[in-house]
C-alpha cells in the first residue's frame, strides 16, 4: 500500500482539529433545548443529548441513527479517514448498537488541495467501516474552505438490551475503555509536526468489542468519551441518572506524552472549555489544574465509558447518591 504525500500538512487549513471543534457543550445545550424528541417511539435521543438516536422499529427491534465529522486531525489523509469513520461508528457502540450502513460526509477545498487526497481520506474511512462490517452507500460532499470529513452511520439495536446516559445506578462502578489524552497529543502534532503512532492506534480502534462486552456483563449505561472530555460525558451521566459520579484520579490512564503535552502548553480550546463547563459541578479537592485539563480533554474517536466492569478496562470511580456536585474528583 502506498501513501500520497500531502502538498501541504491537512491540520493547517483548519482552525482546530477533531472532536476539539465541537461547539462549548453550554452553548449547545442553549442552542438545542426544546428541538429534540416528540415521538414516543424513540427510545434514546431526546433532551438528555445520548450519543446517538434510537428508534423502536416493528419487530421487536430498534434503528440507531447518527452523524458525525470534523475537521483534520491528523495530517496523513488516510488515517484522518479512518479516525474520522471510528469516531462516527463509535457512537453506535455507546449506545448498544450494531452499524449496518454509512454515508460519507466531505467537505474539501478543491481549489487548495488534490483530489487525490480526498480519496484517500474516504479511502481510510471506507477501511475501517469495512472492519465494523458496515457498508459505505455514497454520501455528500460540498466545497468548503476547512476540509472536513465523517459519516452518518444507521444501525440496528435490540430495545431491550441499550446503553443509556439516564440508566446510572448508586453503587456500579465505572469503567474507562481507552487511555486519555488525545486532545493534548493532537494539539501537539498540529503545532509540531510530531506523529504519535501510538495515539492513532488508539483513535482508529474500533470500540466495538468494548460495547458487546458491556452487554454481556449486563450493563445499561454508557457513553463514548469524545469532544466533551472524561468530565463533560460524566456530567451528562450523572445530571441524566440523577447521580453522583466520583472519579479516582489515580486509577485513570494516560496516553503516553499525555502530560507532557500538558506541561508544554499544548491544550486545545475545546479542552479549556469542557474544564469551564464541568467545574461549577465538580468537587475537586485537591486536584491541580494540569490533571483537571487532563480530565477535561477533549478526545478524538476516545474509549466508552460504562457504568460497570469491561474485562481489561481500568475502574476509574463509581456512581454513588446524588450529593452536592455531580462530580467528585479525588
Amino acid at each position: 500500500m502506498t501513501r500520497l504525500a500531502p502538498a501541504a500538512r491537512l491540520t493547517q487549513y483548519a482552525h482546530g482539529g477533531g472532536c476539539a471543534c465541537k461547539i462549548p457543550p453550554g452553548v449547545l445545550e442553549r442552542v438545542v433545548t426544546g428541538l429534540t424528541g416528540g415521538d414516543e417511539s424513540l427510545l434514546v435521543g431526546g433532551p438528555d443529548g445520548d450519543d446517538a438516536a434510537v428508534l423502536r422499529i416493528a419487530g421487536g427491534r430498534a434503528v440507531v441513527s447518527t452523524a458525525d465529522f470534523f475537521t483534520p486531525v491528523v495530517d496523513d489523509a488516510y488515517d484522518w479517514g479512518r479516525i474520522a469513520a471510528a469516531n462516527a461508528l463509535s457512537d453506535v457502540y455507546a449506545v448498544g448498537g450494531e452499524p449496518l450502513m454509512a454515508l460519507n460526509l466531505l467537505a474539501w477545498p478543491v481549489d487548495a488541495l488534490p483530489a487525490e487526497l480526498a480519496r484517500e481520506v474516504l479511502r481510510g474511512g471506507r477501511d475501517v467501516a469495512a472492519l465494523a462490517g458496515c457498508a459505505i452507500a455514497g454520501g455528500h460532499s460540498i466545497d468548503d474552505p476547512e476540509p472536513k470529513y465523517g459519516l452518518a452511520v444507521t444501525g440496528v439495536a435490540d430495545p431491550a438490551r441499550l446503553l443509556r446516559l439516564d440508566a446510572g445506578r448508586p453503587g456500579v462502578p465505572l469503567s474507562l475503555t481507552k487511555p486519555l489524552g488525545l486532545g493534548v497529543l493532537n494539539a501537539r502534532h498540529k503545532a509540531t509536526g510530531e506523529v504519535f503512532p501510538h495515539a492513532v492506534d488508539a483513535m482508529t480502534r474500533l470500540n466495538a468489542d468494548a460495547s458487546v462486552a458491556a452487554l454481556e456483563r449486563g450493563a445499561v449505561c454508557a457513553t463514548d468519551v469524545t469532544g466533551f472530555g472524561l468530565l463533560g460525558h460524566l456530567y451528562k451521566v450523572a445530571r441524566a441518572s440523577g447521580v453522583t459520579a466520583v472519579v479516582e484520579a489515580s486509577a485513570v490512564p494516560y496516553l503516553d506524552g499525555a502530560r507532557a503535552a500538558v506541561r508544554d502548553g499544548f491544550v486545545p480550546g475545546g479542552t479549556r472549555r469542557n474544564l469551564a463547563w464541568v467545574s461549577p459541578h465538580t468537587d475537586f479537592r485537591r486536584i491541580a489544574e494540569e490533571e483537571r485539563l487532563l480530565l477535561a480533554d477533549a478526545q478524538t474517536s476516545g474509549g466508552l465509558l460504562v457504568a460497570g466492569e469491561v474485562p481489561g478496562a481500568p475502574v476509574i470511580g463509581e456512581l454513588v447518591p446524588r450529593g452536592r456536585r455531580a462530580l467528585v474528583v479525588r
